[in-house]
């Protein structure tokens, strides 16, 4: 699959509740669910009624317990690295990572105004 540079490829929601935030998008949204397994607990891959993997709920613990409670987009970029220097050069902060996916990478950042994305791609 080819990545288009400059598009939300991605979206999670990182809480406390993470379980009761699954059954509300479940029942809201008619998702189902499928857990990953986090260690000693579980976070969810969400999916449509076609059974398309369409966002992740996530606890908040463990890897992302720096994570705010607000849908996170990810937006591709040609490089993680790159981009985050450009984040803090134009007023914004970079809040957790960059961390590894496989043979590329994601860094939460905030922007200026105070909303939070995350910019995926190769370092």
């Amino acid at each position: 699959m080819e990545t288009v540079l400059g598009k939300f490829m991605w979206a999670d929601l990182t809480v406390d509740d993470a379980i009761g935030l699954r059954d509300f998008y479940c029942a809201v949204g008619g998702w189902t669910w499928e857990a990953v397994a986090m260690g000693d607990y579980d976070d969810y891959i969400m999916k449509n009624a076609n059974g398309d993997v369409v966002s992740g709920i996530c606890h908040h613990r463990g890897v992302n317990n720096k994570i705010p409670p607000h849908w996170i987009n990810y937006l591709t970029v040609a490089s993680v690295n790159e981009s985050a220097t450009n984040c803090e050069k134009s007023g914004g902060k970079l809040i957790d990572g960059p961390r590894k996916m496989g043979e590329d990478v994601y860094l939460l950042i905030q922007d200026p105004a105070g909303a939070y994305i995350a910019l995926y791609g190769k370092p």
